[in-house]
């Protein structure tokens, strides 16, 4: 069962195996602004039992205004880091404790739990709910769903057969076996629709077709590191599934060539053609180019 590990992943999660067949998906958790007997011991306790080069226990007093400063920022800027903080104990450190026999990952409030039945998925679903009910937490009731990872040899009829976690969509494909020059169905990553309009807007926002005071070099300049990033982590996995953000700058290009030069202006096809040639004169140019990723132009 390939599964990409999240990058964030808590040092406690185990990599998955082959009978991993469900997954338990759970998303956009509710952290509670205030009142949390679980969040509020916890606190207390790393508070008070702190030790360690460069740490001291802090009074007791200031351990007692210590829980409603965080109660009260829920919802600033820090929220992430508090959420991540309360969730340690929430999730990784009672998942460890009570499915030691299960992978499983978290970034932020998203998680997966493997499972390799659909027994064991509903069981540890409504553990999880019941663990989270105890921290003033609950599930996104839409979000929050048992997924069968349908492929080849996993042919059973279910509701769910695909999500999407970091910025990846996880779903059965047809995959090549170079060895044996065969194809089969397997349940695997590829960048998002959601990532892919994201990338593409992100590109529009540049605004390149409209800069004629520019250089192709100073586009490249500008948009390489964004481009590496991008093929670096959504192109780990199924890196074809990235064409259509590479085609969508290859046109932004084409588009910035039309207004750029006069010669080109009103000629799409005269203009495709010339990106075209600066990517065979200068492969180097751009990220995507130098990977042989150049795409389609017009």
């Amino acid at each position: 069962m390939p599964f990409a590990t999240a990058p964030g992943q808590s040092g406690s999660a185990r990599k998955p195996d082959a009978r991993s067949t469900f997954y338990v998906f759970g998303s956009s958790l509710h952290l509670p602004v205030s009142g949390s007997d679980c969040l509020k011991d916890k606190i207390h306790t790393d508070v008070s039992t702190a030790s360690g080069p460069g740490r001291q226990t802090l009074p007791r007093n200031a351990q007692a205004q210590f829980y409603p400063a965080v109660c009260s920022i829920v919802g600033g800027v820090v929220s992430p880091v508090l959420a991540n903080l309360f969730l340690h104990y929430t999730f990784d450190v009672w998942m460890a404790r009570t499915f030691p026999q299960l992978p499983w990952c978290r970034y932020a409030d998203d998680g997966l739990v493997h499972c390799r039945t659909e027994e064991e998925a509903q069981a540890v679903k409504a553990a999880l709910q019941a663990r989270l009910a105890e921290c003033d937490l609950e599930m996104h009731p839409d979000k929050t769903k048992i997924i069968y990872c349908k492929d080849g040899s996993r042919k059973g009829k279910y509701p769910n057969t695909k999500f999407d976690f970091l910025g990846y969509t996880f779903q059965p494909r047809v995959v090549k076996n170079r060895k044996r020059n065969s194809v089969f169905v397997n349940f695997t990553p590829a960048v998002s629709t959601v990532a892919l309009k994201s990338m593409r807007q992100t590109t529009r926002e540049a605004r390149f077709s409209t800069r004629t005071n520019l250089s192709v070099a100073d586009i490249a300049r500008l948009h390489n590191p964004v481009l590496r990033g991008w093929l670096s982590y959504y192109g780990r996995f199924r890196p074809s599934a990235m064409y259509p953000v590479l085609r969508h700058f290859n046109r932004t290009l084409v588009v910035w060539a039309m207004r750029k030069y006069k010669s080109l202006k009103g000629h799409r096809t005269r203009a495709a053609l010339f990106v075209e040639g600066i990517a065979k004169r200068q492969p180097q140019m751009f990220v995507h180019w130098q990977r042989g990723m150049k795409g389609a132009f017009a």
